[in-house]
């Protein structure tokens, strides 16, 4: 884990509500995917850093994904070519992809970034992708969730692809997609669906997901991103995950 300056290199739309912000950074670093950084808004009365999962890595260059939701992400709209940025990284506990071969991967939303360093980082690996989306307008990076064996594509109101959501659409294939192990990052309520329609159908496969919560230091330290284990403990999500087994976590 290094605490970095790093250099924009660009800060784009790239659907709706949603940019991706490219990183250059003074080393390279190895980052695995499901892992995340703690980015600075370039706003000194903004003490908090903001966590984003890491998209892609290319060399020196780290790309980011963000929604614009509060005031944190409505500075970082600003940031433009050569400014420089406080970046912590790399934080968390990725996907473990090593002891598998076929993977489903389950995305929703601003879920899928993650998922797409997951796709990047094992080339080795043969992924079926399931991405959910609310609308045509927020389908964004096609492109790297093609590199998957299968892709389906859902919208919520059916103006793109599939209509309905990832897990819908991974349920009604999953007989035909015999796969090693599920992977997935969303909102709450998909992996809770997730979850219990796994239960409910029998299905065991080993079945990985990673949670967002909202995080203040990013390093474990101020207990702000704590959650609940299926045996009555609690977990931090910034240091002991942010990727669970999906049976070790309440949701």
């Amino acid at each position: 884990m290094k605490d970095l300056l790093s250099t924009v290199k660009s800060n784009c739309r790239i659907a709706e509500n949603i940019y991706m912000i490219t990183l250059t950074l003074p080393e390279k670093l190895n980052l695995g995917g499901g892992q995340f950084v703690n980015l600075a808004t370039g706003d000194n009365s903004l003490l908090l850093r903001r966590p984003l999962g890491v998209c892609t890595v290319d060399g020196y260059d780290v790309s980011l994904c963000y929604q614009v939701k509060g005031k944190g992400t409505k500075t970082l709209v600003g940031a433009k070519a050569g400014d420089k940025l406080k970046v912590l990284l790399p934080l968390g506990n990725g996907f473990d992809l090593s002891a598998y071969k076929k993977v489903a991967v389950l995305g929703g939303g601003v879920g899928i970034f993650p998922l797409i360093a997951t796709i990047r980082a094992n080339p080795d690996k043969t992924f079926y992708t399931y991405a959910g989306f609310r609308n045509k307008g927020a389908v964004c990076l096609l492109s790297e969730l093609e590199k998957s064996e299968r892709l389906t594509v859902t919208t919520d109101d059916g103006s793109f692809g599939v209509k309905g959501n990832a897990v819908s659409a991974y349920l009604a294939d999953a007989e035909n997609s015999a796969v090693d192990a599920i992977i997935a990052c969303g909102p709450p309520v998909m992996l809770k669906a997730l979850k219990t329609q796994l239960g409910e159908r029998g299905i065991n496969t080993p079945c990985f997901v990673s949670l967002e919560e909202r995080m203040g230091c990013g390093v474990g330290a101020c207990l702000v991103c704590v959650c609940k284990t299926t045996d009555g403990k609690n977990a931090r999500v910034c240091k002991d995950g942010p990727v669970f087994n999906i049976n070790e976590v309440e949701l």
